[in-house]
């Protein structure tokens, strides 16, 4: 695996310039706002990437507390095996989704999050899944910064305003906070229930992401409704050059996750025998 780390980190690399030519360049200019639209190809697939690592984040919490419970351990596996049938059954029950969603998406979206359960399940150990979480919350909060950051500079020129305290902006602050908090509660905190007690804060902020998602479908916003969906439209061309874009952020993503994670790692090791030998050291200096 780390032989294909330079060759990965190449191949992200080119896609990050070749989907950077795609919004610049190929992407047809919007009539009515611009070329600050194009802002649109790096906001809107940081926020996704964001919401993925997040919900990865949730699901490794998940697994970090209920692992020591062989029951629990059971009960989650059943839960996450229950959550994609639900789901199945849900998108064959109801008739009329709400705007936006097509059928075949409720069930998509279950059966993914049953796949992704059991395969961190079966790739990460209980201390994996704890330094899974933590490395998903870091990358997971660089790219929500992204994303708080592009969208006041697309909004300016568009609404006239910095920030406006509608639900979709708000709650999205919102979520950024929460993890930050996590994040500081990993580094700052010396007890030795820390990992539990950000595993339940991660479990709570993850209740925050559904909200931000569907803010727009459930609340009157100043936020534009989603052009993917039925809340709105979008030129196959732009579409398209998302798509790449969105690709490349998760690339660029997945590779800042691996190579945080092996230096996690490393760094426990080494701060587990730095213990031991301490541990050791009163022992030979008696003999």
């Amino acid at each position: 695996m780390k032989k294909a780390f330079p060759l990965l980190a190449l191949l992200t690399a080119a896609l990050l310039g070749y989907a950077l030519y795609q919004a610049l360049v190929v992407a047809p200019r919007e009539q009515t706002m611009g070329d600050v639209q194009r802002i649109f190809y790096y906001h809107v697939p940081s926020a996704w990437t964001a919401f993925l690592l997040f919900f990865i984040n949730f699901l490794a919490s998940v697994q970090f507390l209920v692992r020591p419970n062989e029951k629990l351990d059971r009960i989650a596996g059943w839960v996450a095996i229950a959550v994609g049938a639900i789901c199945c059954v849900a998108d064959f029950a109801i008739r009329d989704l709400p705007s936006g969603m097509h059928h075949g998406s409720i069930a998509t979206t279950g059966l993914a999050v049953t796949a992704l359960y059991f395969a961190i399940r079966k790739l990460f150990s209980e201390p994996g899944v704890d330094i899974l979480a933590l490395v998903t919350a870091e990358v997971g909060v660089v790219f929500c910064t992204v994303v708080l950051v592009t969208g006041p500079l697309w909004a300016r020129p568009v609404w006239g305003i910095w920030w406006t305290w509608d639900i979709r902006l708000t709650s999205t602050l919102v979520l950024w906070l929460i993890y930050v908090s996590y994040l500081l509660l990993r580094r700052f905190s010396t007890s030795g229930e820390t990992p539990v007690l950000a595993a339940a804060l991660a479990v709570f902020g993850a209740l925050d992401v559904p909200l931000v998602y569907f803010s727009i479908w459930f609340f009157r916003t100043q936020h534009p409704q989603p052009v993917i969906g039925g809340g709105g439209a979008i030129d196959p061309r732009m579409l398209r050059v998302l798509m790449i874009n969105w690709l490349a952020f998760l690339c660029f993503a997945f590779l800042v996750c691996w190579s945080r994670y092996r230096l996690e790692r490393v760094q426990r090791d080494v701060e587990e025998t730095q213990a031991l030998e301490a541990l050791l050291e009163p022992r030979s200096a008696v003999q």
